[in-house]
């Protein structure tokens, strides 16, 4: 269970960073090979407001890192009946090899406003080509 002090944190740092996303990083094929993805936990926050928190070992820069996330948000809003998310942010730190992601997404039936917007069904199929877990 969350406590709803950092509930609330978590829903203030989204809301200030809303403003200051920009583009994400682009993963292509020839990422490294070495990746371990180690799983993601999801949070619902509020109605259509989903934190996801990844953990990978071997990625070679944040953009694999956030890639990861935009997978795992894309399938959650399919599994939940929706088919768009919009990214809020992400925050990726690295400790030694181990690489974590915090992001937060909008998920939404109909396409959202806003430069960061993802068709879950298209974003999942790249996952699959990318080798990227979406679950």
């Amino acid at each position: 269970m969350v406590h709803p002090r950092t509930l609330f944190a978590t829903l203030g740092t989204a809301t200030a960073a809303l403003g200051a996303c920009t583009p994400a990083g682009e993963v292509t094929e020839d990422r490294g090979r070495d990746a371990v993805y180690e799983g993601v936990q999801v949070i619902r926050l509020d109605d259509g407001l989903v934190s996801f928190s990844v953990a990978m070992r071997g990625a070679e820069t944040e953009a694999d890192v956030e890639a990861y996330g935009r997978c795992a948000a894309a399938q959650y809003a399919l599994d939940e009946g929706f088919g768009f998310a919009r990214q809020v942010r992400t925050y990726v730190t690295k400790d030694g090899p181990d690489w974590y992601g915090d992001a937060v997404y909008l998920v939404s039936s109909t396409l959202p406003e806003g430069l960061r917007t993802i068709d879950a069904e298209v974003a999942v199929t790249e996952c699959e080509e990318l080798g990227i877990p979406t679950e």
